[in-house]
């Protein structure tokens, strides 16, 4: 698990570092600016960093699935080198996937201006730009993806199923609260970035509003990564009783 973290938590402290920064700057010196270069890498990144996320969160998944409902086979089905060849396998296959999204999508012709209505750059925003009918190439790999984003979901969806069942089981009442504790922040975590990435890539061209693109690229770009930092750390007995002390200034 603490393998899994080290590299969730890198993919959330890319993610961050991909958008937040440059709002930052671009709302203290009041520029909106971004060169095509700055924007194609962008595209790349919060691809790469968001699509490994989803990757180790399904990984994460079937290690609790396994260590709740197998725990006999935990060292069988997970061990170090397993474990690796996942990590490995979630890199790869995100990194795949920003390359054949970002190659394709700037490879389109731009007929309606260079101005993007969000505060990073992003693949719908730039599909308004496109000619009218080039837009169609990339939408069948991003169908592709919201595919594999829903087959991620249905697996995360039918493994905490069978989690519930096996705590359900647990005679003690402080063993399912320990179990409960565990999964459900990570359940919610898992449905806010995916029912959000999932609406705003697919959702129809009708229901496209400036706030509610805006509010949407947040809660699936900035608030998971931000959010799983916290939600991972406090459940460390020490932190929480750090927290706590300089929380009530108790030493």
């Amino acid at each position: 698990m603490f393998f899994f973290l080290l590299n969730l938590a890198l993919t959330d402290l890319g993610s961050i570092c991909t958008t937040v920064p440059k709002a930052m700057h671009n709302s203290l010196w009041d520029t909106r600016d971004i060169s095509y270069t700055g924007c194609a890498t962008q595209v790349f990144l919060i691809f790469f960093f968001l699509g490994s996320e989803l990757s180790l969160l399904t990984i994460m998944c079937y290690d609790r699935y396994v260590s709740v409902c197998k725990p006999l086979h935990y060292g069988t089905l997970l061990g170090s080198r397993a474990c690796a060849h996942m990590a490995a396998a979630a890199w790869a296959s995100a990194f795949l996937n920003a390359l054949l999204h970002t190659a394709n999508t700037f490879s389109l012709p731009m007929c309606h201006g260079n101005a993007l209505g969000q505060f990073f750059c992003e693949i719908p925003q730039i599909l308004k730009l496109s000619c009218s009918k080039s837009y169609i190439r990339e939408l069948g790999p991003l169908i592709g993806s919201a595919f594999l984003f829903f087959g991620c979901f249905v697996f995360i969806v039918f493994s905490y199923v069978q989690i519930f069942k096996a705590v359900l089981r647990i005679p003690s009442e402080q063993g399912r609260h320990k179990a409960f504790s565990t999964c459900l922040p990570h359940l919610a975590v898992v449905f806010l970035f995916i029912s959000t990435s999932f609406f705003t890539y697919l959702k129809p061209l009708s229901m496209s509003s400036p706030s509610l693109d805006l509010v949407l690229s947040v809660l699936y770009s900035v608030v998971p990564p931000a959010l799983n930092p916290l939600i991972y750390s406090l459940r460390n007995q020490e932190l929480k009783a750090a927290v706590w002390r300089q929380m009530t200034g108790c030493f």
